[in-house]
Parts: C-alpha cells; sequence; structure tokens
C-alpha cells in the first residue's frame, strides 16, 4: 500500500475514532446542554494548540461482552496545548463512549498524561464527566483510580493541578478532583458525591436529587469543595484560563510579570472603612484600590465568606491576598474560614506566591457548636500554615485584631516580614468593652452612673491598650501607616522581600492539624 493510501486510511482511522460515542450520543449530550469532551479542550485551549496522544488506545477487558465492544479512545481525550501561550497537559472524559467510565486502559491514558506534565513541570487539567468505575473491568477499574490518586499527591506541590467537574463525578471518582488545588462547577452541569440518589434511597428510605445531594451550589457553598462556580461551562473555562494566567506554572517558577496598572476603583480607600467599629465593610473594595487595574480573582467565594481569599496583581506581579470579612460574622475565624485560610496559604507558599493579610477580625467564632465541630483543630491550621510560610508574608490591621485572631492572621510572631497598622486599629486581647467590664468591674458597679463610668473605662482601655501605637512601641508592629500610604509600602515591602531566604530546620514533613 503506497503512502499516500496509508494516510488515507490514518485519517479515515482518527475521523472513526474522534467521533467519539458516534452521532446520536453525541445529540444527546448536546441536549444536556452540554459539549463534548473535544469541543472542551480546542474552547478552553489556544486555538490550534492542541495534540492529541493515545487516540487508539483500547481496552482489554474480555469478559461481559466486551470483547465485542469497541470504545474509541478508551472514554477519554488526552493530550498538550497551550493557554495564552503557555503550555498545559490536559485530559477530558467523553460521557458518549460508555457513559465516560473508568477502566484501566482509561486511567492508564490519565496517569501517562498526568506524569508527562509532571516530567515537564507545567500545569495538569482533566476535565471530569464520567458515570465511575467501568463495573465489566472490575478491579482493574479500582486500580486505575488508585494510580491516578498517586499521581495527584505525587504533584502536589509541585505543579499546579486543576480539576473541572462538567458532568457526573461519583464514588471513588470524586477524589481525584478533591486532591487537587482548584476545582471547578458548573450551574446545572456538575455533580459530585461518594454514594448516588438511588443507593441513599435503598438504605436510607430517603429520596433526594442529584443536584441536591452534590450539585454545583452546594459543592461551592455549603462543602468547600469546589473553588470556582460558573453559570456557563464557557464562563468556566474563562475562570480557568484567568487563574492560569495568575499562577507560576511550577513550584521553581515565580508567576509570569506583566505591564504594572494602576488601580481604577473609584472608592476612596481612607473613606471605605466606617467612623462606628461596629458597622460592616466589604473588605474586597479595600483590596481594590490596592490591586493593579482594580482586579482581583477570588476563591471560593460562595463558601466560608467571612474569609475572603485570591490573586491579584501589584506592580504586574502576581500576589495573594487573605482577608477577614465584616460583611459577614464580622470576619472572625472558625472552622470551615480556617480550613479555607489555610489551604491557600500553603498553595501560596509552594508556587512562591507572595501573601499579603488584611486583617479585621473579633477573634474565634465563640459557641458549643463550633468547639464540638473542633475549631480547636481547624483554627491551629491558620497558625500552621502561616508559620510554615517562607514566601514573603505582609500584614496590613485595618481595625480589630482581637485575641487568638490577632496571633492567627499572620502576626510578627508567627514570622510576618512586615507588619503595618491604620491609625484606627485596635490591637488587644479582647474588645474594649469586654475588656473594661473586667477590669474596671468594682469601678463600674460602684459607680452612681454605671453606664456613663463603663464608657470612661473604655475610652481608657482603649487609650492604654487597645490601639496600634502599643503594639508598635514593642516593635510588634513595624509602622502606624494612612490608609492612602498602603499601596506603596506593599510595593516598597514585596520588593525588598523579593530574594526573602527563610532557613528551616531540616525535616521530611511537618504535621499539620488535619
Amino acid at each position: 500500500m503506497s503512502l499516500r493510501k496509508n494516510i488515507v486510511a490514518l485519517r479515515r482511522k482518527k475521523a472513526i475514532v474522534q467521533k467519539g460515542g458516534g452521532d446520536e450520543a453525541i445529540e444527546k449530550q448536546i441536549s444536556m446542554g452540554k459539549m463534548t469532551a473535544r469541543e472542551r479542550i480546542l474552547s478552553l485551549l489556544d486555538p490550534d494548540s492542541f495534540h492529541e496522544y493515545d487516540l487508539f488506545v483500547e481496552h482489554e477487558e474480555r469478559n461481559f461482552g466486551m470483547d465485542r465492544k469497541a470504545l474509541p479512545g478508551d472514554g477519554v481525550i488526552t493530550g498538550t496545548g497551550t493557554i495564552s501561550g503557555a503550555p498545559v497537559c490536559i485530559y477530558a472524559q467523553d460521557f458518549t463512549v460508555m457513559g465516560g467510565s473508568l477502566g484501566l486502559k482509561h486511567a492508564r491514558k490519565i496517569t501517562k498524561i498526568m506524569d508527562h506534565a509532571l516530567k515537564m513541570k507545567i500545569p495538569c487539567i482533566g476535565i471530569n464527566d464520567s458515570g465511575g468505575a467501568r463495573i465489566q473491568e472490575g478491579i482493574g477499574a479500582l486500580a486505575g483510580y488508585g494510580e491516578i490518586f498517586y499521581r495527584n499527591t505525587l504533584a502536589s506541590g509541585v505543579i499546579p493541578q486543576i480539576s473541572v467537574i462538567l458532568g457526573p463525578c461519583a464514588g471513588g471518582a470524586v477524589y481525584s478532583p478533591a486532591l487537587t488545588d482548584f476545582v471547578f462547577v458548573v450551574e446545572g452541569i456538575s455533580k459530585m458525591f461518594i454514594t448516588g440518589p438511588n443507593v441513599i434511597e435503598t438504605v436510607l428510605g430517603e429520596k433526594i436529587s442529584q443536584e441536591n445531594l452534590g450539585g454545583a451550589r452546594v459543592h461551592a457553598e455549603i462543602t468547600g469543595n469546589a473553588h470556582f462556580y460558573a453559570l456557563s461551562e464557557k464562563e468556566c473555562f474563562q475562570q480557568i484560563k484567568e487563574l492560569i494566567n495568575l499562577i507560576p506554572h511550577n513550584n521553581e517558577q515565580k508567576a509570569v510579570s506583566i505591564a504594572p496598572k494602576r488601580p481604577k476603583s473609584n472608592k476612596k480607600i481612607d473613606n471605605i472603612i466606617p467612623a462606628d467599629p461596629r458597622q460592616p465593610y466589604d473588605v474586597r473594595d479595600i483590596i481594590h484600590t490596592l490591586t493593579d487595574d482594580s482586579k482581583f480573582l477570588e476563591v471560593h467565594e460562595l463558601w466560608a465568606p467571612n474569609i475572603v481569599i485570591g490573586f491579584g496583581r501589584l506592580d504586574g506581579e502576581t500576589v495573594a491576598f487573605v482577608a477577614n470579612q465584616p460583611m459577614y460574622l464580622a470576619g472572625v475565624l472558625d472552622c470551615d474560614s480556617s480550613n479555607k485560610a489555610a489551604r491557600f496559604i500553603r498553595f501560596c507558599d509552594s508556587f512562591n506566591i507572595p501573601i499579603i493579610t488584611l486583617e479585621d477580625m473579633p477573634g474565634y467564632l465563640p459557641g458549643v457548636d463550633q468547639e464540638h465541630a473542633g475549631v480547636i483543630r481547624h483554627g491551629a491550621k491558620v497558625l500552621y500554615a502561616y508559620s510554615e510560610a517562607t514566601v514573603p508574608k505582609i500584614t496590613v490591621v485595618l481595625r480589630k485584631a482581637y485575641g487568638g485572631g490577632y496571633i492567627a492572621m499572620n502576626s510578627r510572631h508567627l514570622g510576618a516580614d512586615f507588619m503595618f497598622a491604620w491609625p484606627d486599629a485596635e490591637i488587644a486581647v479582647m474588645g474594649p468593652e469586654g475588656a473594661a467590664n473586667i477590669i474596671f468591674r468594682k469601678e463600674i458597679m460602684e459607680a452612681e452612673d454605671q453606664d456613663a463610668m463603663r464608657q470612661v473605662k473604655v475610652k481608657e482601655y482603649i487609650e492604654k491598650f487597645a490601639n496600634p501605637y502599643v503594639a508598635a512601641s514593642k516593635g510588634f508592629i513595624d509602622a502606624v501607616i494612612e490608609p492612602t500610604e498602603t499601596r506603596e509600602l506593599l510595593l516598597h515591602a514585596l520588593s525588598v522581600s523579593k530574594n526573602k531566604y527563610d532557613h528551616r530546620p531540616v525535616k521530611k514533613h511537618g504535621i499539620p492539624p488535619f
């Protein structure tokens, strides 16, 4: 056979395999409001940049009639491409081929591209749309999942790993996304759960829909399993591109710099915080006055909203923000917000991203529910994460910094490189009113006008203790600054600390309070 005929045969064979499960299955996929696996890859990557591998891999199972089933590509598409010119590895499960079910060869295609990503030190993106383990392959499918989980763990902290849930992701399949750095979900499409509704109904007698059990909103708002929530696949892909452009491609690099821009927020930084210390405000307004072009990519926006985390740029360089959010629960730390902040801090430390902490919080959330939920253990994760981090760490105390919360939010005592405070900052063991009620209890109780005496003693406590100058006099705060100086001082601190080296004891690894 001539070369020309072989080329024609190759093209014909590729066209057949690239059709996945065929026209009928593709139409069904589209009718569910979903793109096909190949469309997803091509929509996410730069035009004409995708190069596919292992197109002709076939399963080897011969039982249960599988010897008569041809599964194009074994239900998963793998390859490399670029996003904004930067190389990435990618795979997408093809639901049109036997429900995207995972067998051993399917898994081996995934682990091969994961190995490639780790070797080349480039991000790995996985698009999940699968009915789960291929039952006909039995333990082979389970082995495949295990091999994927193992590689997720090896790659953790070395290359960014991104999971996109664009269909069902059930049973053992959910653990790979849980091991990755960022999980993206889309309303009406994404579903994640360990045990399906049918099993729950059989075992517990409860009838529940897939959406209520593990839909996109559930995981973005309640469980915290999803970091980014979108209303469409197109919006989801735009979020991924924005994230990829902000983070480094591996742990030996820094994020790509771009041309600096001035903030364009129309809000004045010194007018955002209310005069009444009991009044809330949106800390994101502060962030927007600091970042280049006032852009901020928030992570976990819907979950544990009493703390805000995300990425922005200062002078063209990527930085991370961890900020208490007075709009929710006065910005206290609780179990969920502690987990949210600690995990984000560890990601940033792994990938050389400086951390800016904006503090305004009255402490840890009190109450029986929190104590029983393990707020001590979860709260300690924040202490561990900040203490462990060796990237540049800068803290600005905006308003309140009380008790254990003051220590936890990247205080000088946990290794902050720079500590700044605004003039109205209150840094103390507890709030002035509570402290005055304890310290001056006798004077207040004996006064004719107890309310008037209480106000006098509160003012006295603030003047003596609950202000930034006491901490500054002890060297715990580097400078008390005007709000309008904040961006300039952050830029200077980042410039000074760009070559920071923090020596730590030699050890295999630490033991966080998991």
